[in-house]
């Protein structure tokens, strides 16, 4: 498993579509991950500390875990199959842990009220992580070994359909700042 910290939140300027960017802690290289419009505001507004006059449904989801006696002990990116990316919300409970399903958006809504660590699986990243050439903007990908990076190839950028469109709409001046999303739309892949 690998540790990832949250980059930001992004908007496609094309679609609308939220996508919350994760970093492997301490690299260059990113994990975009497509979300819903309420996962992505549920996440931007704890990371902004906004403060709401009633709990969210992440809040809700917190305070059960808590009022049980469980603690949440990290969540984790744990598989990524047709485009779509699965989660697992792992908790402690009298000495026992526990894997809960989840997407990816919830989890991480989830993790940022608990102060949880974020994880990712090593084949997740290695399949759809990217690394960002800074001067050219362009994705880029490691060699077999993971030590040089070239350009993503044609072939490559068609098996990573559900970010071809995505990955040219970014603003990467702005890359490692915090945006919010914009209300409304829905989708996470």
């Amino acid at each position: 498993m690998i540790e990832m910290v949250i980059d930001s939140i992004r908007v496609n300027v094309l679609s609308f579509q939220r996508v919350v960017i994760l970093r492997v802690k301490d690299s260059d290289r990113y994990l975009p991950i497509w979300i819903g419009a309420s996962e992505a505001d549920a996440i931007a507004l704890k990371l902004q500390d906004v403060q709401v006059p009633r709990p969210m449904t992440h809040d809700l989801l917190r305070s059960a875990i808590s009022s049980l006696g469980a603690t949440v002990s990290r969540i984790v990116v744990s598989d990524l199959s047709d485009d779509t990316f699965y989660a697992k919300i792992v908790l402690q409970h009298n000495g026992t842990t526990m894997e809960v399903d989840s997407r990816p958006s919830d989890a991480i809504a989830l993790a940022v009220r608990t102060e949880a660590p974020i994880y990712a699986e090593d084949a997740v990243v290695e399949q759809a992580g990217v690394e960002m050439d800074l001067e050219s903007g362009k994705p880029m990908v490691a060699d077999r070994a993971g030590h040089h990076t070239r350009p993503v190839g044609e072939e490559e950028l068609k098996g990573l359909s559900a970010y071809q469109d995505f990955i040219g709409s970014l603003d990467l001046e702005n890359l490692g700042q915090q945006e919010s999303p914009p209300a409304g739309g829905e989708s996470e892949q």
